[in-house]
């Protein structure tokens, strides 16, 4: 396994945690009062565009999964209208979820579709970035020993990180310590966003001390 190539992991996850921090301090600058508590909806838009966009943009860049063969422009079209289409019904998907586990289903209905999509942005946009839409090589990827690449590896513990993130930051909501970080979504949004960062960061750490014992196998 070449140092290279964890090297370069991390320096694109290491930007990704940066362009997250950049999320809560540039608006700041722009906008009198802003706080990640005090106008969480438009935090959670801000840091899903700005992730979305980076990823994006260091997915066409790195290049992580390149694929031999070229592909037309309609093949092009198809693949990004269908990424488009998976992204949407994640969210749907998401917030479906987060409401069978306790959400309000009819109150704050905004507030629980943005953290759907903030979610997304963190698992399912990274999945499109790297495999597009295909559900087999994302079945692949999360079963035992399915990633092939350090990439992949970085893919799987990310998105373990943020759902378990999420999954963790609702722990403080029904408590009776009335903070204003309590109400929904922050506090399940912050551990989706905290785990999202740790995952980025454990990561290409994770995949360096254990390089003599992962060997990928092409598929």
């Amino acid at each position: 396994m070449r140092e290279a190539e964890i090297r370069r992991l991390l320096a694109a996850n290491v930007l990704c945690v940066f362009s997250i921090i950049l999320t809560a301090v540039v608006p700041a600058f722009i906008w009198e009062g802003f706080t990640v508590f005090g106008a969480h909806l438009s935090w959670l838009c801000i840091c899903s565009v700005c992730v979305s966009i980076v990823s994006i943009i260091l997915n066409l860049v790195l290049k992580p999964n390149q694929s031999a063969k070229r592909s037309s422009f309609t093949h092009k079209i198809s693949r990004f209208l269908k990424c488009c289409i998976y992204f949407f019904m994640s969210c749907i998907l998401f917030h479906a979820i987060i409401v069978l586990y306790g959400a309000p289903l009819i109150e704050s209905v905004a507030e629980t579709f943005l953290f759907a999509v903030l979610l997304s942005s963190f698992s399912t946009l990274q999945c499109l970035c790297m495999l597009g839409p295909n559900i087999q090589a994302w079945i692949r990827v999360f079963s035992k020993n399915g990633a092939t690449s350090i990439w992949e590896s970085s893919l799987q513990i990310t998105t373990v990180c943020s759902v378990l993130g999420a999954w963790f930051g609702a722990f403080p909501i029904p408590l009776d310590w009335d903070r204003p970080w309590q109400v929904w979504p922050i506090s399940c949004s912050l551990g989706a966003t905290f785990g999202y960062m740790a995952g980025l960061i454990i990561a290409p750490l994770w995949i360096h001390w254990n390089r003599k014992q992962l060997t990928y196998k092409s598929r």
